[in-house]
């Protein structure tokens, strides 16, 4: 309590305080204006915090196109200039880690920003959405008309002193905005605003209808669990997951959220509820389960919860692969959607004499074979020729193999067919096939990997929690069964004992995954293969079959390289044109 009897706010209540916030304040050259046309020719940056600069980022980038005269008259930038700079594939990577965790500074932040993140999606790169702050925008909110008549960088370094005066170049401009971000932070101090929150919030970006709302934030805990927005109906209108709820929340009624479906739900919301979990591992498995209870209308991964597509034998004298939605035992998959499932299908026909046609055959007559159907006119597809039911077995033995991880024989094919096709330069087929196999390759490594996960009655694993404890996790048949955490100083075995008597009960069921939804096997599955877990105890050997298609991880490496070879990545130094396009190859 403060003298006047009131309560004082904890730190965590005040928010992330200015003096502890990271910003990196970044200002690219460009050779025109559009983010999807033009390309970056400099990228400038400067890291600080608490008013020190902790680090610079700076160098020239190669176009790989001309830079139009009138950029060469503002910046003196010239093709000779950057024709020994690296390529923007090369000096991306190097930014993004430069600016991790930090809040992008920039002036009219729209246009750095936004040629940053349509690089980051060409080459292929996560964009992380880090919070933006842009000092015109911040400028025009702080400063009055007659004071600042021009938000020029230019104009607000004279007006703040900056020691760098801004001349069109990254490094310097970027320097300047250094000086500009500060002068305007010591105007927001007496206004109230002393944290990143704060500051985010006092930007226009953030409706009044965001502001509004920020006290459904308060009373959450600061622990790992789910928060579920309510509508007015008490409808669930979005669920998420978070390290820490209440300062996750808090986040949805500032600036750094943007995403315009996200500020229509907030505008809606009536309350936030939350589920306190024990460690992030129990936050993403409840967070799928209550997607698939609710299905929120404003989560896009709410639309088809749990619909995966698998591929299956039919049960007939003359098996054909089928598209299921409930798998069988000795199901292929499972697939987010029916093409990828088809594609699989393709492949297993070329890796194996299955018949591809979809007349059924009758059982009644086991001695009607497809060709015999093709000859009375019911099926026009051809087949795998005039085979009796005991010629047939074979082919479907070798997909049963296959997909158990039995033996990968099909694979080893399909592979030499390939090299085939390349010798006889029919490369458009090889390359269509090449990605066909490595679709198969994937899924099935991925569906024996969660099915040996799934065909375990019991597991227990511990992983640090970075504090001196340990999270504890009891998984059933591939389900979380029970969570909970052994703090710094706690004897864990008896809490794990504890865990395990009190676990859920768990009945298998059919299919490859014994009943269990293939996302939340999944997200146990990355938990538990990441490095530090340890293995408690476990029910049997947990155990991956010997001919798993885990043997072609190296084969899927290759096959990625020759889809997106070097020279792609980076044209200069693999011998492309300056226009950065591949040299023709076969």
């Amino acid at each position: 309590m403060s003298a006047t009897g009131t309560a004082q706010l904890s730190f965590d209540d005040l928010g992330t305080p200015l003096a502890d916030t990271t910003f990196v304040v970044v200002d690219l050259e460009t050779t025109g204006g559009s983010a999807e046309r033009d390309a970056i020719i400099e990228v400038g940056a400067v890291k600080v915090r608490g008013g020190r600069v902790l680090g610079e980022f700076a160098t020239l980038v190669d176009p790989g196109r001309g830079i139009p005269p009138s950029i060469v008259a503002l910046t003196g930038i010239t093709d000779a200039v950057v024709h020994a700079a690296p390529r923007i594939e090369a000096v991306l990577p190097a930014f993004l880690e430069f600016a991790s965790g930090a809040v992008l500074v920039a002036h009219n932040a729209s246009f750095d920003v936004g040629f940053l993140r349509a690089a980051a999606r060409r080459l292929g790169y996560p964009w992380s959405r880090p919070p933006v702050l842009c000092t015109v925008r911040l400028a025009r909110r702080v400063l009055a008309r007659d004071e600042a008549p021009s938000c020029r960088l230019a104009a607000l370094a004279e007006l703040f002193h900056a020691t760098t005066r801004p001349v069109h170049r990254a490094l310097e401009d970027a320097r300047a905005t250094v000086d500009v971000l500060h002068g305007l932070l010591a105007r927001l101090g007496p206004l109230g605003v002393h944290s990143l929150e704060d500051l985010l919030g006092y930007l226009p970006e953030v409706t009044a209808a965001q502001r509004a709302k920020r006290g459904l934030a308060e009373h959450l805990p600061r622990a790992p669990g789910v928060y579920l927005f309510r509508g007015p109906g008490d409808e669930v209108l979005y669920v998420g997951t978070a390290g820490n709820l209440h300062r996750r929340v808090r986040q949805y009624f500032t600036g750094a959220e943007s995403r315009r479906r996200i500020r229509e739900m907030v505008a809606l919301a009536t309350r936030v509820d939350t589920v306190t979990c024990a460690h992030t591992l129990e936050a993403e498995v409840r967070e799928l389960r209550l997607l698939a209870a609710h299905r929120p209308a404003y989560n896009r991964r709410s639309k088809e919860p749990g619909r995966y597509w698998w591929v299956a034998l039919t049960e007939e004298p003359f098996p054909r692969p089928s598209l299921v939605r409930r798998p069988r035992d000795g199901a292929l998959g499972p697939f987010r959607s029916r093409r990828s499932a088809e594609e699989a299908v393709r492949a297993l026909l070329d890796a194996v004499p299955l018949r591809p046609c979809t007349v059924r055959i009758p059982a009644r007559n086991p001695r009607l074979t497809p060709c015999a159907l093709a000859e009375l006119g019911r099926c026009a597809a051809p087949c795998a020729g005039r085979q009796s039911a005991d010629e047939y077995q074979p082919a479907v033995v070798a997909v049963h193999d296959l997909v158990a991880g039995r033996a990968t024989g099909p694979l080893a094919r399909l592979a030499t067919r390939l090299g085939e096709l390349a010798d006889a330069h029919r490369f458009e087929e090889a390359a269509v096939r090449r990605d066909r196999l490595a679709g198969l390759v994937r899924v099935l490594d991925r569906g024996q990997r969660l099915a040996a996960l799934a065909a375990l009655p019991e597991l227990v694993a511990a992983r640090p929690d970075g504090r001196g404890g340990w999270e504890l996790a009891v998984v059933r048949y591939g389900r979380l069964a029970s969570a909970g955490v052994a703090a710094r100083g706690v004897a864990p075995m008896p809490v794990v004992d504890a865990l395990v008597a009190g676990a859920e009960t768990v009945t298998p069921g059919p299919g490859p995954l014994r009943g269990a939804p293939p996302e939340e096997t999944g997200v146990i599955l990355r938990w538990l293969t990441r490095p530090g877990t340890r293995l408690v105890r476990c029910a049997e050997p947990w155990a991956e079959p010997a001919g798993a298609a885990a043997s072609w991880r190296g084969w899927l490496d290759r096959a990625a390289e020759a889809r997106f070879p070097a020279e792609a990545r980076f044209p200069a130094e693999a011998g492309g044109d300056a226009g950065g396009r591949r040299p023709a190859s076969n």
